[in-house]
């Protein structure tokens, strides 16, 4: 309750600082100006990359022993995600874990094992994206130096670039014929921390799996790829109508470059904790980002990074209420057998890591 009663009160203090900061009334007014068809058009898009989501949780899921339908996983992932707008550090991912425990017997290790994994292909999608785009700008001679956003910028650049590092670590030991198991085992063999290690172990073998499997591997890569393609689409189709469409002063391609650094500097940089919920770091990138590549005015810019977390915020708030509604009617105590959806085939064990 404490931490929870923190959050509003930052959140408070925050929008109270930003509310005498800036003009809101002008950002107010370029967001109404926003041409709806293009709205909707991002609305689409953004809709379409949610069974995407399930489906790649699936190819997680899958090299671990546990195989379950898209409808079910984008049902937990939307569950998830709603969570995570109301429960500070991403603790609503618990229950994710929860929701596969309950309804389908995925132990918990495997669940936490296999969300550690998707957030380090989120991290990984995000410094690819972000980095063909920069590398797109430089090469044009534009600036990609925003001013004021400093900070926000160099906690993106230092977000993609620690994921590329742990991933590459992590691939290169699941590949390799090292077991870990029994020697934390024998050094850690009291009594209470016993259960803490056989968790810890079947959490590295779980991730061990999937890093091994190549097939795994490319999926998830090419899912996360589309997962946060459509992110990006998103953004840019939302900063489009706001600058008159794709036929105004900045040119399709331009905008489609620089939104893409754009979203995904915002997203690296709101990932590390140097503010509450990553409170102003997303819109300081996007809008410096913007406002240094191209001659679209600040104002703008921050509507634009508004108004995209307000369309992506509604429809996983959406998602996640009818999601949560639905279990509810569903639930009666225990999943019944015709909740319980029993996985493909034998569980196949994870190997001792």
């Amino acid at each position: 309750m404490l931490t929870i009663a923190g959050t509003l009160l930052i959140l408070a203090v925050g929008g109270a600082v930003l509310a005498r900061t800036l003009d809101v009334g002008a950002v107010v007014a370029a967001a109404v100006t926003a041409d709806p068809a293009l709205l909707l058009a991002a609305l689409t898009v953004y809709l379409a990359s949610w069974p995407v989501r399930g489906r790649r949780y699936g190819d997680l899921l899958a090299p671990m022993g546990h195989r379950c339908r898209t409808a079910f996983l984008t049902a937990t992932v939307f569950a998830s995600q709603t969570a995570n707008l109301i429960v500070p550090a991403r603790a609503g991912d618990g229950v994710r874990a929860y929701l596969l425990n309950d309804r389908r017997e995925v132990p918990y290790p495997t669940g936490v094992a296999s969300l550690a994994v998707e957030r380090a292909f989120d991290l990984v999608a995000l410094g690819v994206l972000g980095g063909a785009a920069l590398a797109v700008l430089l090469l044009d001679g534009r600036t990609v130096a925003p001013s004021g956003s400093e900070r926000a910028v160099a906690a993106a650049a230092g977000t993609a670039l620690a994921a590329a590092l742990f991933s590459a670590a992590v691939v290169a030991v699941a590949r390799s014929d090292r077991r870990f198991g029994a020697a934390l085992r024998d050094r850690f063999d009291g009594p209470r921390l016993s259960r803490v290690v056989d968790a810890a172990v079947r959490f590295g073998a779980a991730v061990r799996i999937v890093a091994a499997d190549a097939g795994a591997l490319v999926r998830v890569s090419l899912a996360s790829g589309v997962v946060w393609g459509a992110d990006v689409v998103t953004a840019v189709l939302i900063l489009a109508a706001l600058v008159g469409g794709f036929g105004g002063s900045v040119a399709p391609a331009t905008l489609l470059v620089v939104g893409t650094l754009a979203v995904s500097a915002g997203n690296l940089a709101k990932v590390l904790p140097l503010s509450q919920g990553g409170i102003g770091l997303y819109e300081a990138a996007f809008t410096g980002i913007v406002v240094a590549a191209t001659p679209i005015p600040a104002v703008t810019a921050l509507a634009a990074a508004a108004l995209d977390h307000a369309l992506k915020n509604a429809v996983t708030l959406a998602g996640g209420g009818l999601v949560a509604a639905a279990f509810d009617l569903s639930v009666t105590g225990a999943p019944d057998d015709s909740e319980r959806e029993p996985d493909a085939g034998p569980t196949r064990p994870a190997p001792d890591r």
